[in-house]
Parts: C-alpha cells; sequence; structure tokens
C-alpha cells in the first residue's frame, strides 16, 4: 500500500441504496483500503442538491469509487471544486459521454419521470476529463438490462450503458469485464480491476 491511496469512498448508481456498495467495500477492505460509502438520493435530489453534500465528503478522501450516476456526480463535483488530496477515481459503467438509455426513457410518458432531476446529468454526461485526479473507467460487456428497451446501442454494452458511453477522452485507462450494469458492483474481476487501478494508477 506504499505511496497508494488509501481511503476509499464508494458512490451507488442511480436507483440503487448505498448498501449496493457494500460487496464491493468489503472486497476494498480485504486489500487494504479503508472504504466509507455516500449515499445519496440519486433520482429525487438531483444534481443541485447533491454536489455539495459530496464535495465535503470528497476533502477527506484519496480515492473514489462509483458506480453508473455515482461516476457522473464525482466528476462533476471535481470539477467545480479544489480536492487536492484525491488522487485517483475508478468509475464502473459510468455514462460519462451521455447515456442513451436516458435519452429513450425521456420519450416514454410511463417511464420518462424515473430519472428524476438526475435526468440532464444522464442524457448530457460530462465534458472531456483535464482535471489532476486520474480516473480510470471498468465497463461491463455482458448486456442483460433495462436499457436495452429505451436504447439500440451500436457494439457492447452492459445491458444499460453502451462501452462506447464510458469512453469519456480524457480518461487515464479504460477496461472491460464480463458483467452487467449492476454485477459491475458483485464483480470478482471487476474488484480486481479497482484495486490494481487504486495501487497503481492504471488497469492489470
Amino acid at each position: 500500500m506504499d505511496g497508494a491511496p488509501r481511503h476509499v469512498l464508494l458512490l451507488h448508481g442511480l436507483w440503487m441504496p448505498g448498501m449496493s456498495m457494500g460487496w464491493m467495500a468489503r472486497r476494498l477492505q480485504r486489500e487494504g483500503f479503508v472504504t466509507s460509502v455516500f449515499a445519496y438520493p440519486g433520482a429525487m435530489a438531483g444534481p443541485r442538491l447533491v454536489l455539495p453534500a459530496l464535495a465535503r465528503r470528497l476533502a477527506g478522501v484519496e480515492a473514489v469509487v462509483a458506480h453508473s450516476l455515482g461516476g457522473l456526480l464525482t466528476l462533476e463535483a471535481l470539477r467545480q471544486g479544489d480536492f487536492p488530496k484525491l488522487r485517483r477515481v475508478v468509475c464502473l459503467g459510468s455514462p460519462l459521454c451521455g447515456s442513451g438509455a436516458a435519452q429513450g426513457l425521456r420519450t416514454h410518458r410511463a417511464t420518462g419521470w424515473a430519472l428524476g432531476r438526475a435526468a440532464p446529468l444522464l442524457r448530457e454526461g460530462c465534458p472531456p476529463w483535464d482535471g489532476s485526479a486520474q480516473v480510470g473507467m471498468v465497463a461491463g460487456t455482458r448486456a442483460i438490462g433495462f436499457g436495452r428497451w429505451f436504447a439500440r446501442f451500436e457494439g457492447p454494452s452492459d445491458g444499460t450503458v453502451a462501452v462506447a458511453e464510458t469512453r469519456l477522452p480524457g480518461l487515464v485507462d479504460h477496461c472491460s469485464v464480463d458483467a452487467s450494469h449492476s454485477g459491475l458492483l458483485f464483480s470478482e474481476a471487476a474488484a480486481r480491476q479497482v484495486a490494481h487501478f487504486l495501487r497503481e494508477g492504471h488497469f492489470a
């Protein structure tokens, strides 16, 4: 662990509770990391309310592991603030380039409400990354998920997010594993890659 970030903050995705990051947290603890979870009301609160609370938590950590919407929120918080201690961020299936499924949901009257106040960020994604923190992405390639019903993915996807939607310019590294969108949270292969990036600044 010499030289590697030690305190890692974990963020969940849009419709997931904080406890959904429990398996990944325990897995990283076995690797020697100290973990904590930032739980937030994803769809109902939206970035305007979540980002100030997230910024307060980011000030005390050295690394972040964030699933789905959590990755977009993390990069947006880092873009707006100054966090010199925070060195590395690993995103899990985050549609940093914008979500086709989110765009598709917008056109369905019965489901358009589901993204709540997080909808604009999910649809538009983040600007190319040019911050000081090293950011890596673990994408899933097992196409099992609701997103298939609302978007026509070009190329591999995790069933909710296309791999192409995770390839934001400015990432230090990118890898893919055989997991669905929610399966990334319980994937041994994903966990190994996360731990490797946190230590080395690149994937195995």
